[in-house]
């Protein structure tokens, strides 16, 4: 590892912001009544395949879902896949789950059997889960953490990569996307210093099977370019 990405370890907190605007009342039910029903169990976070409504053959996690786009698209397009998404802030807990019941339906609709949610830290989950369980790990244009005193608050961390390293099985697929020049170069740094993954340039267009986000539109209206890269478990 080289010293320019030798930081200290991401602790055990989380930084930002959980909750934007008020909640609205709707909001608030789907909180209360359908997040507890989609939940990832902490009970099977040793054995991951035992929290969906049947066994999957792959599992599949998001870490920062942010909208829930990307999520919703993916587990659409895979409905066989156990999808763990991990989200820790409220109106994007709300604006999948809106997505996934009908108003008034927040107690009693039906919710899909193979998408969970995970609202606590994903680096919880990571180091709980056992060595390879996972198929397929995404990060989608995640908090840059720009200044470089907070480097150690991003996902993409030295750390963090051996975790991920850990969980994933030989030949999964780690997809990232970021539009943040900063991030850009870090991703391309600490992946550049590490020895557990693959790594290949990135893609400047969307790759075919990537959904699109809240955050790529945003990112295109303002003139950034997002980088895409797929890194694979060795």
């Amino acid at each position: 590892m080289t010293a320019s990405v030798d930081v200290k370890a991401s602790p055990d907190r989380l930084y930002g912001r959980q909750r934007g605007h008020p909640l609205r009342p709707r909001q608030q039910r789907l909180l209360d009544q359908t997040l507890p029903r989609m939940r990832f169990p902490e009970s099977a976070i040793a054995d991951p395949a035992a929290g969906f409504g049947h066994r999957p053959a792959q599992i599949w996690l998001e870490v920062g879902f942010g909208g829930g786009e990307h999520s919703l698209a993916q587990h659409a397009a895979h409905p066989d896949v156990g999808y763990i998404a991990c989200e820790v802030f409220e109106n994007g807990l709300c604006s999948l789950l809106s997505r996934v019941v009908p108003d008034d339906g927040e107690a009693t609709a039906p919710v899909p059997d193979m998408l969970r949610i995970w609202d606590e830290d994903a680096r919880i989950l990571l180091r709980g889960l056992p060595d390879a369980s996972i198929d397929r790990l995404f990060l989608m244009f995640p908090d840059p953490w720009p200044k470089s005193r907070h480097a150690k608050r991003r996902f993409v961390h030295p750390e963090t990569v051996k975790q991920a390293a850990r969980i994933l099985r030989p030949g999964a697929v780690w997809r990232v996307a970021s539009d943040d020049p900063t991030y850009q170069a870090w991703v391309e740094e600490v992946m550049g210093a590490q020895d557990l993954f693959e790594t290949a340039p990135p893609a400047t267009l969307r790759p075919e099977g990537w959904p699109p986000t809240r955050y790529e539109a945003k990112a295109l209206k303002a003139g950034r370019q997002p980088l895409y890269w797929t890194f694979v478990r060795r």
